[in-house]
C-alpha cells in the first residue's frame, strides 16, 4: 500500500515554508491504518521485545496497538509536568529553544528489550533524548520506528547506534 499517497501534506504549517506530514488522513483510513500497523508487527513480533515506548503524542497511537498486539508493556514517553509519579527527564534543543521528555523511574528494567514508536522522525531531538531516557533505567533501545522519515533532516545519524525503521519517507521538508 502506497501511504505516501494516503499522508496529507500541508503547505505552511505551523510556519510559512513547512511542508507538514498530517498522518490523521492515514488515521481516517481503516485499511491503510491497519496496513501500517501490520507493518510494525510484523516486524516486530519475533524480535524478542520486552517493551514498547511510545513517544507523546502521536505515537501513543501506534505504540499502543503495537504493544497490545506483541502482548508486552506499553511505556509512555511525555512531555514535561504530564507524569504523576517519580520520573527521570532529558531535555532537548529545539529549532528555538528547550524542550522536555521524561519517563517513570519504574516504567523500564534493566536489560529490557524496547522498541521506541513515534509518527515522524525530522531531526531527531526527540526521540535522541527518549534513547537517554532508556540507558539511564538501563533498559536497551533496539531499535526507532517511525510511520514518516524526513531524510533531508538527517534525524537518523542523530539516533546513532540504535536503528531507525520507517514506513514511507518524504524528501520535501
Amino acid at each position: 500500500m502506497d501511504l505516501k499517497n494516503i499522508i496529507r501534506n500541508v503547505s505552511d504549517f505551523p510556519k510559512p515554508g513547512i511542508q507538514f506530514k498530517d498522518i490523521t488522513t492515514l488515521l481516517l483510513n481503516p485499511p491503510a491504518f491497519q496496513y501500517a500497523l501490520n507493518c510494525f508487527i510484523e516486524r516486530y513480533k519475533s524480535m524478542g521485545i520486552d517493551a514498547i515506548v511510545a513517544v507523546e503524542s502521536r505515537g501513543f497511537i501506534f505504540g499502543s496497538v503495537i504493544a497490545h498486539s506483541l502482548k508486552c508493556p506499553l511505556v509512555l514517553a511525555r512531555k514535561k509536568g504530564k507524569l504523576p509519579a517519580e520520573k527521570i527527564s532529558e531535555s532537548f534543543a529545539l529549532e528555538y529553544g528547550w524542550d522536555t521528555i521524561e519517563m517513570h523511574t519504574d516504567s523500564l528494567k534493566e536489560s529490557q528489550r524496547v522498541i521506541i514508536i513515534d509518527d515522524l522522525l525530522a531531526t531527531g531531538g526527540t526521540v535522541s533524548a527518549v534513547i537517554k531516557l532508556i540507558q539511564q533505567l538501563e533498559a536497551i533501545p533496539i531499535e526507532a520506528g517511525f510511520v514518516v522519515e524526513l531524510p533531508v533532516l538527517k534525524g537518523r545519524d542523530v539516533l546513532q547506534p540504535v536503528p531507525v525503521f520507517s514506513l514511507v519517507q518524504f524528501d520535501d521538508i
